[in-house]
């Protein structure tokens, strides 16, 4: 990937963060993005320490489409080109949609569509002049199945994915840019301690919880292979199955599940995370949601069982009804 430049949103943590790391493995250039801009300063020395041919660092918020267009610039203006441009900056909200203030809902809507609508129309006129590019959005298992209380955030990644789909259409007649829409399940990164909580509950994440690196390993398979969308993590691909053969029960089986998963029992105060501003905090990559067999919600193994229950019911009524 030698020669290869990429713009990373959102990657002074979490998925972003692990997935500059990866790219700089590989020996490409880097621009990274992001709201604080010392995070992004540490980042962009942990990405030359690793192999990376360059590495920048761009304060910005993807909520304001200047600060969008002034990233696409100065990679440009750096490299010359840009050949992957990962849409990655994103929030959460946790509460029920009436206790969720309207300014909390906006936001996220702001962050998580807008951003990502910024974004591909910063670098969509140079991919089309070019000739090629790949445009990846990082949407969520969330934007199949949904999840209760986090309505604005759910409602962002089905617009993301609708979004990227509408792209893709309209990029038949350019057989060598590609939009590229990433599916993750629950990723251990500190999204959750960043998440507004308006739940009255401790916010945790509700396993299986699967390292951001699987997420950065995905982005760089999409460099070689682009693919219309990825789900990445068992659990999703499991749940996606259920919710298309069994939509009832998967509706059923997602929301009490959920429910229990991401919301502990423990109160907790109100609070608006970084939807509005950035949080300092120790976090860097990795949330700490990974250690020990229940640290985050319901246990994984009874999880992946009630998913797999009712897909064995399925199975077994589809062979007798063709032996029959």
């Amino acid at each position: 990937m030698q020669g290869l430049v990429v713009v990373i949103t959102g990657g002074s943590s979490g998925i972003g963060r692990a997935t500059a790391h990866a790219f700089a493995r590989e020996g490409a250039s880097l621009v990274l993005a992001a709201r604080r801009e010392d995070r992004l300063r540490e980042v962009v020395r942990e990405c030359r320490a690793l192999g990376a041919a360059a590495a920048l660092a761009v304060p910005t918020d993807t909520t304001e489409e200047e600060d969008v267009r002034r990233l696409a610039a100065v990679a440009l203006g750096s490299f010359g080109h840009i050949d992957v441009w990962f849409n990655n900056a994103g929030v959460g909200i946790f509460g029920r949609f009436e206790d969720l203030p309207p300014a909390a809902w906006r936001r996220v809507i702001e962050t998580n569509l807008f951003g990502y609508v910024h974004g591909a129309r910063a670098v969509m006129p140079h991919f089309r002049a070019r000739g090629r590019g790949i445009l990846v959005n990082n949407a969520s298992i969330v934007g199949r199945m949904a999840k209760p209380d986090s309505t604005a955030y759910a409602t962002s990644k089905f617009a993301v994915r609708g979004f990227s789909e509408a792209l893709r259409q309209e990029l038949l007649d350019q057989h060598d840019i590609h939009v590229c829409t990433l599916l993750p399940s629950v990723i251990d990164t500190p999204f959750f301690q960043h998440a507004a909580n308006y739940s009255h509950h401790r916010v945790r994440a509700a396993p299986p919880v699967y390292a951001p690196e699987k997420v950065a390993e995905a982005v760089l398979s999409l460099v070689h292979r682009p693919k219309a969308e990825l789900v990445i993590g068992g659990a999703g691909r499991a749940a996606t199955i259920l919710k298309r053969l069994l939509p009832l029960l998967g509706t059923r089986l997602n929301g009490r599940a959920l429910n229990y998963g991401f919301l502990s029992s423990e109160p907790a105060p109100e609070a608006p995370g970084a939807v509005f501003e950035p949080m300092r905090d120790p976090h860097r990559v990795t949330g700490g949601w990974r250690k020990g067999w229940n640290d985050g919600g319901v246990p994984s193994l009874a999880l992946l069982g009630l998913l797999a229950l009712p897909l064995g019911l399925v199975a077994l009524r589809r062979g007798r009804a063709e032996q029959g």
